[in-house]
């Protein structure tokens, strides 16, 4: 059996009463057993791709509003150290690289994991997911410019 196709392999029923989900490689609007990221986020319906949708482009905002909940924790923490006493900031700035060191993998998680929604390359999560960061920077990012420091969403 050759590699280079997937034709007469069966990604259906499998015999045990559940639908597999699609993986595409490439661009596609067919919504026909989608799943967004885990087997069990699985589109088998109209309503469940609506849904879905809607939450992709909640996700995505989300993730707007934590990069400026971040900028904000930043500029908070640029200000507290300017009012801590000398001898005693080298101790706050070191406990607050920490605290940033963790949001930073947080953000990062989650710009990857939107990364991966955006790669069912279905146009219509594709669409979601820029629909999502529009909207969340609509929302949140009024003071931010519009320039990203992350490459992956």
């Amino acid at each position: 059996m050759g590699h280079s196709s997937h034709e007469g392999m069966d990604h259906g029923d499998m015999g045990g009463g559940h639908q597999m989900c699609s993986m595409n490689m490439l661009f596609t609007w067919d919504t026909t057993n989608l799943c967004i990221v885990f087997r069990r986020w699985h589109i088998t319906s109209n309503l469940s791709l609506i849904v879905s949708l809607l939450a992709v482009v909640a996700i995505c905002a989300g993730y707007e509003a934590l990069r400026e909940g971040i900028r904000r924790y930043e500029a908070a923490l640029s200000r507290r150290a300017d009012t801590v006493p000398r001898q005693n900031r080298e101790r706050v700035t070191r406990r607050a690289h920490i605290t940033k060191a963790v949001l930073y993998g947080i953000q990062n998680f989650y710009a990857f994991m939107i990364m991966l929604i955006f790669m069912t390359y279905n146009g219509w999560v594709m669409i979601a997911v820029s629909v999502g960061a529009g909207l969340g920077y609509l929302i949140f990012g009024g003071r931010t410019p519009m320039t990203k420091e992350t490459a992956c969403h």
